[in-house]
């Protein structure tokens, strides 16, 4: 069993920056792949970056590829979303996800665990 709890979310001006904690409470964290996804009104749900159980591989959404950056310290149980060069259109509720498929990438049902999100906005 995985929990996670997201925070650092916020507003910020367009061309701004935000990092996003998910931390996780449970033992099997460190085996899980973990990713992060967005969710704006009236759209589904949007892959943003995934990260691989020991932090050494990376892979994102076309829409954030070169401005954000996911990382994991699984000494302190966290994954990290760095956003630079923020967009209005970035404006989302985020929220982290965990899974024991290491292959689950933008696979939404490939995923055991999510948190409950943390609303980010960017003003124009």
């Amino acid at each position: 069993q995985v929990q996670l709890v997201e925070s650092g979310g916020g507003l910020v001006q367009a061309g701004g920056s935000l990092r996003l904690s998910c931390a996780a409470s449970g033992r099997t964290f460190s085996r899980c792949a973990m990713a992060w996804f967005r969710q704006a009104p009236g759209k589904e749900r949007e892959y943003v970056a995934w990260v691989n159980w020991s932090g050494d591989r990376t892979d994102y959404g076309d829409s954030v590829k070169g401005r954000f950056t996911i990382s994991r310290d699984n000494a302190k149980n966290i994954v990290y979303l760095q956003m630079n060069s923020l967009k209005p259109e970035d404006t989302a509720v985020y929220v982290c996800a965990a899974s024991q498929d290491p292959r689950a990438f933008s696979r939404l049902t490939g995923y055991d665990y999510w948190g409950q999100g943390t609303q980010v906005t960017v003003s124009a």
